[in-house]
């Protein structure tokens, strides 16, 4: 796979001490777009090359799938002359990108109060569980303990009153990872205008509530509980894929347009008229008893003839697909989506391709994910070390 190439943040350079999902995610959404980043881990690596299937030690796929567009450095940051090489490194970089506890940081000289005189143009990027200056500031936090803490797991029980569970996705660690990335982004943006680096934090639990509370703090937003906290609609026991007779289909309509035309697609364009359904404010009230009428009419025809009547009629809608039925899916084989490659030393890989499209500068896989300490001595002589300080550390 070739190393060459641009994207929106080509020339900058990233300094990534991140492990587990949230901070590789960010990161590798930055080396996607052009970055050059300097992945530095411990002797044993991090703890994603272990898990899930591999072919080689050290290269397990929950590591292959969030950490491509990246140079694996070892540093064995208890010995000083490696803090020492890591400092070096920091000092010529654009970014420094962490999720270790704030307190680890401090004592490991890495907090950006110390970094700063070394390097103030320094963008210092680094999320934990919670705000820096709250009581919570350096307890342990994973996606588990956040969508429980952020209320994700109590909305997943509301709808059937069963109990609370978590969205089997860690969407708290790569939601708050895209935040990260996305703030790094703007924190370059603007040293492009002062040239001076700043700090940025993302706590991941006020990132979920944001995220969460998007439409669910409903009559909180008028200071008012007694009005209601958390959108009916999504709590409806129909709001699922509708069942057809021989599968099932999504489909949503919002306006008053698009639901007169989903009712004339169902052969109901009788219920436009219904003073329940028919303008936005009273579907909302109703959208249970509507969506009932609806999944009770999807049961007559199939999936092909619903998906059929519903684009005629400029309905939004789509099949469910499975994790398995991705990987044959035709649209997604058209735009190139999956992407077989070969790794020189783990073999034949799937990757996905960058989502995000940029007219003048698009970014792209440019490398695949690396393995352990690949790169030390290469990024080490970049940094100006000698070959005796690069073997010292190598071995020790």
């Amino acid at each position: 796979m070739s190393e060459a190439g641009g994207g929106p943040l080509a020339g900058v350079r990233v300094i990534d001490l991140t492990s587990a999902v949230l901070g590789p995610v960010a990161t590798q959404i930055l080396g996607d777009m052009g970055a050059d980043v300097i992945k530095v881990e411990p002797p044993q690596g991090d703890t994603m090359r272990q898990v899930g299937p591999t072919r080689g030690p050290d290269m397990a796929v929950m590591f292959l799938n969030i950490n491509r567009n990246k140079r694996s450095v070892v540093l064995d940051l208890k010995q000083p002359a490696a803090r020492a090489a890591l400092l070096r490194l920091i000092e010529g970089a654009d970014v420094l990108v962490h999720n270790m506890r704030l307190g680890a940081a401090e004592r490991l000289g890495l907090s950006y109060a110390a970094l700063a005189p070394r390097n103030p143009r320094l963008i210092h990027a680094s999320a934990t569980g919670f705000r820096k200056d709250g009581r919570h500031r350096d307890r342990p936090a994973f996606d588990d303990v956040i969508q429980g803490m952020s209320g994700l797991a109590a909305l997943n029980a509301m709808r059937d009153g069963g109990e609370p569970r978590y969205v089997p996705s860690a969407i708290a660690d790569k939601f708050c990872g895209h935040v990260l990335a996305s703030a790094v982004a703007m924190a370059l943006y603007r040293r492009e205008r002062t040239g001076r680096g700043q700090e940025v934090h993302v706590p991941m639990l006020e990132t979920m509530l944001s995220f969460n509370l998007g439409e669910h703090l409903w009559g909180g937003v008028l200071d008012d509980p007694s009005l209601g906290l958390g959108y009916g609609r999504m709590f409806t026991p129909y709001r699922r894929p509708f069942p057809t007779s021989d599968g099932h289909l999504c489909l949503m309509a919002n306006s008053d347009d698009q639901w007169q035309r989903l009712l004339g697609a169902l052969g109901r364009p009788d219920l436009a008229e219904d003073p329940r359904f028919a303008r936005l404010a009273q579907r909302a009230v109703n959208i249970g008893a509507l969506y009932a009428i609806v999944e009770e009419v999807m049961r007559t025809r199939s999936t092909a003839e619903w998906q059929a009547r519903l684009d005629a009629a400029d309905v939004p809608n789509g099949p469910v697909l499975g994790l398995a039925d991705m990987l044959e899916d035709d649209y997604l084989a058209e735009t190139g989506f999956f992407q077989r490659v070969e790794h020189p030393s783990e073999g034949r890989m799937l990757v996905t391709a960058v989502p995000v499209e940029f007219s003048e500068a698009p970014g792209a896989v440019r490398r695949l994910p690396p393995r352990l300490g690949e790169h030390t001595a290469e990024v080490l002589r970049e940094a100006g070390l000698a070959e005796a300080e690069i073997a010292e550390l190598a071995g020790g």
